[in-house]
């Protein structure tokens, strides 16, 4: 690994990289925030993925992507004259040192628990921190996420079950609740009563789902990781499907649900 010093050349090169870029390239020196935002998005997805398929060199890559628009960012904020570099990174190294009393101070913790719980409450008492504890948790998160950031929010408070078996209980209620919103779509007598029961459905599946973030949180899973996971799985399985049905000289829609799984579970016990 490198040294200290390789770190620190390393970090002025791509300072003068951007900075030449910034000056001499049409793309580069017509970007704004805006321009970059959706951009950053996607690499962060970009990153996302890296770190999922466990691939080390283009986890890499990609975080010298997202390092990439941090930067443009900074450098963006230096030419308005409203920040530099060193104002982001002294404004986290200060918020770092404030947030872990015990390291940088006499303050002390029993175990990671004590260390969450107490990074939330400073949090609530710091002059631009969170006024309350939920407001850290973005609006603009994929609404699995936000659901399970708001649970592990909740959680560094102390708002959480006493023993997480209990939560079985929840999501069987949820699931049931649910079900029977269902039942009153398929039982409703006029258009009036399928409406209303649509919506109230909509509303139970929203606490299923929920209560099951909330199971999977408590058992040390991320739900989003998990769902990710399953995606992939079904695309390779799908994109399975498919090709070995072109393959064949058949279209998907002339054949039965039964042929489908056949092709599906050759796919499966491939390994895919």
């Amino acid at each position: 690994m490198h040294t200290r010093e390789e770190k620190l050349q390393a970090f002025g090169r791509i300072l003068d990289v951007l900075d030449e870029l910034r000056e001499k390239c049409p793309w580069d020196r017509k970007q704004t925030n805006e321009s970059l935002r959706p951009q950053t998005i996607e690499e962060v997805y970009e990153l996302n993925g890296a770190i999922l398929s466990g691939d080390e060199r283009e986890l890499s890559k990609e975080l010298g992507d997202v390092l990439l628009h941090v930067l443009f960012y900074a450098k963006i904020g230096e030419e308005k004259q409203n920040y530099d570099i060193v104002d982001v990174i002294n404004f986290l190294c200060d918020k770092l040192i404030y947030r872990h009393p015990h390291v940088f101070s006499t303050a002390e913790v029993g175990d990671a628990e004590d260390v969450i719980k107490q990074w939330e409450m400073l949090k609530t008492k710091e002059k631009d921190g969170n006024k309350t504890v939920l407001s850290g948790v973005p609006d603009g998160l994929p609404p699995l996420l936000k659901a399970y950031r708001m649970q592990d929010k909740a959680r560094g408070v102390g708002f959480d079950w006493e023993k997480k078996e209990d939560v079985w209980e929840k999501v069987k209620e949820e699931l049931g609740e649910y079900q029977a919103e269902l039942n009153a779509i398929e039982t409703a007598e006029n258009d009036e009563q399928r409406a209303a029961a649509y919506d109230r459905a909509e509303d139970e599946l929203g606490d299923f789902l929920f209560a099951t973030v909330n199971a999977a949180r408590l058992y040390g899973l991320n739900p989003d990781t998990a769902l990710e996971r399953t995606c992939a799985k079904f695309r390779r399985r799908f994109t399975y499907l498919e090709e070995q049905t072109i393959r064949k000289g058949r279209n998907l829609k002339d054949m039965t649900l039964a042929e489908m799984d056949e092709i599906w579970d050759e796919g499966k016990a491939k390994g895919l």
